[in-house]
């Protein structure tokens, strides 16, 4: 009965109700353009009169994203696994890794419609969403280990694997609880962009899409709410999890001493180049098989040479250079100050919440709605309210690459051993000169992860505003050559998408390794 109590007097539900409240005048006296942001009362009676529609729409949506999140994160978790085990497994599959984080899902959701059957499509972008998310937490949380526990497991003839079972996998599990909290909503957003994308009956992107046109913001934001509801409870079931499993405990004693490396400092130059070629060659590959095994015609399928000759070779690549030229020169910068505004943001809510606690579960509610509205739900929603300029793409791109930033770097913030803050409270030393001298310099490997991981989601976000709403960059001749049925375009757009998700990857790890190294701290890949 008091945690009932405590619950309802928490100052996260009073700021939910006066946010409610606010948003009910607001919409009621049409303060947002002109009615655009309707108010919470309409929204819920044009909600009761739509609630035929919602129960097969969302059991088709939570059914594929459910598959497509067990899928991802079981294969994420079996890869981080034997990368940690494997480094060189790990080195061989990077390029793999990253590009399938940053493949588009917008640009190949109607490309795995025209080769997959059923749900299929939206159950591989729901694998994909979550995958590259867990499987970071799930290396992270594996290499930042107590290595005095492994050195007993080992004194006593323990190995790797059970190093790995009684060590390793037991001081991962915040990092990977924390990386299925950050999964579960996106793979709610990679089954609603397939609907969205890839047609068919039932889920709530067919319902959003069909109901774009009506002009009634009021189902509009129905849609988005509901879409949000879902993945803000799978977000919630493993927050709940997390905080079952890990109650108050904290690091008391750990020692993150660097493990024992694999030995590729001394390796031969021609396998150190064998797995640099290895790496890059492997995406394009399993590019060229899935399309053989496919059986999908010539003319919709793009083999990464049919991608070469479109923008190089034919008689029409000029044109093709012309428009990606164009379209990238649009893009690139919103992406990269999106990027650094949301990584920024993100930052300072992490120190926020140590200095201040109160003030971070005030806001969680409204940090949850951002992250867990799907964007091609919020993108509709805030350009009635926002227009179609640029600020609704910086709003979008922040709204999306914040959350995830936020969650490692607080869960690097957390894991500083409660022994190593001790140390400079004892002298007398301030909240604030204890977290710039100790806890954000502890939590560099985290600050790195998250903005390995702020890239791709960056660009990915901003492809979907220029597609949804501004009309401009690559999202746009993603846009414009579906309608043209130039499926050479689709392909370019797509793989030049994911070579600069690698581009800004690699150029963030290059200034991660020489920082960590000279501060003689591990790198996590």
């Amino acid at each position: 009965m008091a945690s009932d109590r405590s619950f309802w007097r928490s100052p996260a539900l009073r700021n939910l109700l006066v946010l409610l409240a606010a948003w009910e005048v607001i919409g009621q006296l049409k303060l947002v353009a002109g009615g655009a942001l309707p108010p919470v009362s309409a929204i819920l009676a044009r909600f009761w009169l739509d609630r035929a529609d919602y129960p097969g729409h969302a059991a088709a949506t939570v059914w594929s994203s459910t598959l497509g999140f067990l899928i991802g994160n079981a294969l994420a978790i079996m890869a981080g696994v034997l990368f940690v085990l494997f480094p060189r497994l790990q080195r061989l599959a990077r390029g793999v890794n990253i590009a399938v984080f940053a493949l588009p899902a917008i640009a190949i959701a109607p490309i795995l419609v025209l080769t997959l059957q059923g749900i299929a499509p939206r159950v591989v972008l729901a694998a994909l969403g979550v995958y590259f998310v867990t499987m970071t937490a799930t290396v992270v949380g594996l290499s930042q280990y107590d290595s005095r526990s492994a050195d007993v497991v080992r004194a006593y003839g323990g190995g790797d694997w059970l190093v790995m079972k009684l060590v390793r996998l037991r001081g991962a599990i915040p990092d990977i609880l924390g990386g299925l909290r950050i999964a579960a909503p996106n793979a709610v957003l990679g089954a609603i962009l397939a609907e969205f994308g890839g047609g068919g009956r039932w889920g709530l992107g067919t319902y959003l899409l069909g109901s774009l046109g009506r002009g009634d913001p009021a189902r509009l934001w129905g849609i988005g709410l509901m879409a949000t509801l879902i993945a803000g409870l799978s977000y919630a079931v493993f927050a709940l999890i997390s905080a079952r499993v890990l109650g108050s405990t904290r690091s008391v004693t750990l020692n993150t001493a660097l493990p024992p490396g694999d030995g590729d400092a001394n390796a031969p130059l021609a396998l150190k180049i064998a797995l640099a070629l290895g790496a890059a060659a492997l995406p394009f590959i399993l590019w060229w098989a899935f399309i053989r095994l496919s059986g999908v015609p010539e003319m919709i399928a793009k083999t990464p040479w049919g991608v070469v000759d479109y923008l190089f070779i034919a008689d029409t690549s000029a044109v093709a250079r012309a428009k990606l030229g164009a379209a990238l020169m649009q893009t690139l910068p919103i992406t990269a100050l999106g990027m650094v505004a949301g990584l920024g943001f993100a930052f300072l809510l992490a120190i926020s919440s140590r200095m201040m606690p109160g003030f971070i579960r005030a806001f969680m509610p409204i940090a949850l709605v951002t992250q867990t509205m799907p964007l091609v739900a919020l993108t509709p929603l805030l350009v009635l309210m926002l227009g179609r300029g640029i600020s609704v793409t910086l709003w979008i791109t922040i709204s999306v690459t914040f959350f995830p930033a936020f969650v490692l770097l607080m869960q690097g913030l957390q894991r500083v051993p409660q022994s190593v803050l001790d140390l400079p409270r004892a002298y007398g030393a301030s909240a604030w000169k204890e977290l710039r001298m100790v806890s954000i310099p502890a939590a560099l490997p985290y600050l790195f992860a998250a903005t390995r991981l702020t890239v791709p989601r960056a660009l990915l976000g901003v492809m979907i505003a220029e597609w949804l709403a501004t009309g401009t960059g690559l999202g746009n001749l993603l846009n414009q050559s579906r309608g043209y049925l130039d499926y050479g375009m689709i392909w370019t757009v797509a793989s030049v998408s994911v070579l600069l998700s690698v581009a800004f990857y690699y150029l963030v790890l290059m200034v991660e390794r020489r920082t960590l190294t000279r501060l003689g701290m591990q790198v996590v890949e």
